[in-house]
Formats: structure tokens, sequence, C-alpha cells
């Protein structure tokens, strides 16, 4: 039996890290990629084929995808779009640079890397793409409208490829996580502090408690869980003869897809002002 590859991007931490590892002990030739060069090499030294990929670069991608397609003689199996950050901030603080840089790497790295892969499933004749999305991805709260827009026009992005892929063999799903332990409010807080004027701000007292929440130790919401349950979704996605259009994980997730669907707006509105 042929060994599955799978490319993974945004694998230095959290999901892209358990994911990657998670998958090799199952059997599958994992290329865990990531931007920095320190972690590359601390991905490789657990025995992942890992190589460096910025999803903000094209250079970047051509060459880390050249190098998985001259190890595997033109063969790759899935890819798992997992590179992203969170830019928060209420809309009206975003300034256009930092709502680009938020598309960027949520959204149009993703969207480049899987055009490039897509000829080769297609010569192929099957192929699995994962997107990494977010209860985000569907239910919008608020001080999150640059990483809400990004995953709401993945959602968009995935449905639209769902339906151009059908017969082809290639079958693409979503992930939507919840609140998962990982690197991801650190982050989130450097680049509220980067890009966001917090003093001369509107919502400068509101801030107040955003910050506690980013620089809070352990878990920050109710019904956290760890990568390990996104792993096990994505086990789904990528081996069920049948996957899935959406996986999602945790439940405040699950709960909201349901409420989104009974709630008038206005009253969904008014739930997820509470839920922050």
């Amino acid at each position: 039996m042929t060994q599955k590859t799978i490319l993974i991007t945004g694998c230095s931490s959290g999901i892209g890290e358990c994911v990657a590892l998670g998958l090799a002990k199952r059997g599958w030739r994992v290329f865990a990629t990531c931007r920095k060069p320190a972690d590359v090499a601390r991905l490789a030294a657990a025995g992942l084929e890992a190589l460096q990929l910025d999803v903000d670069d094209s250079a970047s991608i051509d060459a880390a995808l050249g190098e998985v397609i001259a190890r595997t003689g033109g063969r790759l199996d899935a890819l798992f779009n997992n590179a992203g950050f969170g830019q928060p901030g209420a809309a009206e603080d975003i300034p256009r640079a930092a709502m680009r840089a938020q598309f960027e790497t949520n959204l149009f790295g993703a969207w480049e890397l899987t055009n490039k892969v897509l000829p080769l499933m297609r010569a192929q004749g099957h192929g699995r793409i994962v997107f990494n999305s977010s209860i985000l991805g569907f239910a919008a709260m608020k001080w999150r409208g640059a990483y809400n827009a990004s995953k709401y026009a993945m959602e968009g992005l995935c449905d639209t490829l769902r339906q151009e892929l059908f017969g082809s063999g290639i079958h693409v799903s979503l992930i939507e996580p919840g609140p998962i332990r990982s690197r991801f409010r650190p982050n989130a807080l450097e680049k509220f502090l980067a890009n966001v004027d917090i003093e001369h701000s509107v919502h400068h007292e509101l801030y107040q408690k955003q910050l506690e929440r980013l620089k809070k130790e352990g878990d920050a919401a109710p019904f956290t869980l760890g990568p390990e349950a996104c792993l096990a979704v994505c086990i789904k996605a990528l081996e069920s003869a049948r996957p899935a259009a959406r996986y999602r994980v945790t439940t405040p997730t699950k709960l909201f897809w349901y409420l989104k669907r009974l709630l008038p707006s206005l009253t969904l509105d008014a739930v997820l002002r509470r839920a922050v």
C-alpha cells in the first residue's frame, strides 16, 4: 500500500503541530511547514519532514511545494491549510494594512497554495483539501471583525470549491474549531498592540477587558479543548470514504451552529454579545 502524503501549513504550534505529529503516527508521510527556521529545525528533530513556508510569500509557496513534489515524485494526497492568526480590535480601529495582512495569511495564502496543488490532484484523480476555519467563520463576534471577515470568506471559498470540484475525486472540508489550547491568544495580543491605537480609541475602556483576556494564562473560555480534538476530525476529513463538508469542534461551535439557524438575527446578536 502506497504511503499517503500530506502538506500542512502553520505547524509551529497548536493545531498544526498536533495534526502533523498525529498523522505521522498513523503512517502518513507528513510535510510539516512553518515560517521560522528555528521551528522548522524543531519539527525536523521530532522526526517530521519539515520545510520553511510563509503563506504570505508566493516565492516561498513555490519553493516549498516544489520541494514536496521533488521528494514525492509529484504525488500529494492531501493539503491542510492551517496557517493563520487573529487580529483583534473593533472594525473601525483596524488599519487597512492590518486588514490586508489578516487576509493575506488567513485566506490568500491558502487560496494560492490550493490552486497550485489542484493540478497535481487532478492528474492523480484524487485528493483531500482541508481548511482550518473557526466558529467565527459563521458566528461573528465583536472585537474580532478582521478575523471574522477572513474566516467568513474562507467558508465561501470552500463552498464554491466543493461545487466546482464535484466529480473530480477531490474533496474539500472545513474544520470549525471553537476555543482550542494553542498560542493563538499570545499571537493575537501581539497584533492587537502593534496595529490598534488602543489609547485613542472610543473603545479604550472596553479594550481593557480584551487585554486581560489575551494576557490570561491557561484557558480563557469555557469548554476549551486540546488540539487533539482537531486531529480527530482531521483524520475523519482525510480518511473517510465520504468526508463531510464541515466538522464542528467544541461545544460552543456546535451550539452556535444551531442557534444561528433557529434564532432571529437580532436575538442571536444579543446572545453573541453576552458570549464575548
